[in-house]
């Protein structure tokens, strides 16, 4: 019978040496000190263990970190944050932050706290979750003593997320616990109590005040969660997501006109989103499914010969991403360009395995994705969601078909990043030409005439093609 979590050995959690040093230090200028939050609960669930922990010393946590860092047997720095009250030490591959045990109070228009000294009920009374008030002592009177005030192991066993105090109270101190709350419930696969969700929804316009890189360092953990469905369909309970990511809440439903309708692509999405997850845990490339669709909104349309059309929504698409990288305050560089792509070329693959294959198309396709061609195939993979089993085992099968003729063609042809084998310097000394636009015309035909299969990605192949191409151009060679 597996063990109830109040039965677990909590001194097993601080077996480390460098909890030795810290009960060492604890004692040595008289303080009290507790291990707390993340560094527990993660013990309690056996998730492994955290490489940065917390240490609440009640009173004088900057004089604990230093007291620690110089029984360390190694020279270590002490970081001290006085804005915060708190210090990092870093030890091998640890990282230590030590605080002292404080009360916090919270003005409307701002997250940031008015702190002042408290006791250790005090500061687990200002923890954001029941299972992060969890604290288990390192003084030496009491040391291993697992202090739960909140019934937070309960909470652990039953898989709750419930704030300590009042969660409106909660909430609208510090909105940014609503996006944590929600962050660990996808993580942990855990329920948001009703109390404290209703409390989300009340406060979600309070989520105003938090950066936008605060709240992107949230929507990326809730990506790289195993089910990131879990949270959005939480963010979108809750009202978040549309204060957030409209664009994605604008996917949301289905018209009918003249007896058709099209899918729901907000759902949709999310069902791509986890079928991705599966496969990959490339933040950038789970991000693209997140965003594949986002066009379809703006571009969506009713024909009455051929139904609900959403023509050049992948363009549309990957420009919306860039605006939205820039309001969120997310890097303007190639993590963005990697997912603009992703975006733009989402469909292309689906159109390849939907009819006969040709070299042609592949060696487009490959040229085109350069060294993302398989990223480009794993997010249409995790495109398919249709519910009919033939249909999905026929685009399944397609895409195999697709993936073999993508190697084939690459073996043969070298069209991956390929530059055409004669360079524009080379044709301005055979024709003996300025920079001018015959150099990029004949360029180009070079390259579409590889790419067409005309000719193969060789340079006397294309050497004679240049000669003929400029020829029909009315230009002489001299070399």
């Amino acid at each position: 019978m597996q063990k109830s979590l109040k039965e677990i050995n909590t001194n097993i959690a601080i077996q480390d040496p460098i909890f030795e040093t810290i009960t060492q230090a604890a004692e040595n200028i008289n303080v009290d000190c507790y291990v707390i939050g993340g560094f527990v609960r993660d013990f309690l669930l056996q998730r492994g263990t955290p490489k940065d922990i917390d240490v609440v010393a009640v009173g004088r946590g900057i004089e604990l970190a230093k007291e620690v860092a110089s029984l360390l047997p190694q020279k270590t720095k002490v970081q001290v944050f006085k804005n915060y009250g708190t210090a990092m030490v870093k030890t091998d591959d640890i990282e230590l932050e030590f605080v002292g045990a404080r009360k916090e109070s919270y003005r409307e228009d701002s997250r940031k706290p008015l702190v002042e000294d408290g006791s250790l009920q005090d500061d687990q009374n200002r923890r954001d979750f029941t299972i992060n008030a969890l604290a288990i002592s390192l003084s030496k009177n009491n040391r291993g003593e697992l202090l739960d005030p909140f019934n937070g192991i309960e909470d652990l066993e039953k898989g709750i997320i419930r704030t300590p105090l009042d969660p409106d109270i909660t909430y609208s101190d510090d909105p940014l616990r609503m996006m944590r709350a929600i962050r660990f419930a996808s993580q942990l696969q855990f329920k948001i109590e009703h109390h404290s969700l209703e409390a989300i929804k009340r406060n979600n316009e309070r989520i105003k005040i938090i950066s936008e890189e605060r709240i992107v360092d949230e929507l990326n953990k809730i990506i790289l969660s195993k089910t990131p469905s879990v949270g959005f369909k939480l963010l979108h309970q809750t009202g978040l997501l549309k204060l957030i990511l409209p664009e994605l809440t604008a996917l949301q439903g289905i018209e009918e006109k003249e007896g058709q309708k099209h899918k729901d692509n907000f759902w949709h999405t999310l069902e791509v989103v986890d079928n991705i997850a599966e496969n990959t845990d490339d933040l950038w490339l789970r991000w693209a499914a997140l965003l594949h669709d986002i066009g379809k909104a703006p571009t969506k349309r009713f024909d009455k010969k051929i139904g609900w059309t959403f023509h050049g929504h992948e363009f549309v698409g990957s420009k919306m991403v860039y605006k939205l990288f820039k309001r969120l305050h997310m890097p303007l560089n190639d993590k963005m360009k990697f997912v603009q792509k992703m975006v733009l070329m989402s469909s292309r693959p689906i159109v390849l395995a939907q009819d006969i294959v040709t070299d042609s198309a592949v060696r487009r396709l490959i040229f085109d994705a350069g060294d993302y061609v398989e990223d480009l195939m794993t997010l249409c993979e995790a495109d398919i969601t249709t519910k009919n089993p033939k249909k999905f085992t026929k685009y399944h099968n397609n895409f195999k078909i697709v993936r073999q003729k993508i190697v084939e063609v690459e073996e043969r042809d070298h069209v991956r990043n390929f530059q055409p084998p004669v360079s524009g310097e080379q044709i301005m000394e055979v024709f003996n030409l300025q920079p001018s636009k015959e150099i990029g015309i004949i360029k180009d035909a070079i390259k579409e005439a590889i790419l067409e299969g005309e000719i193969p990605n060789e340079y006397d192949a294309a050497y004679h093609f240049m000669l003929e191409r400029g020829k029909k151009l009315g230009l002489k060679a001299v070399k």
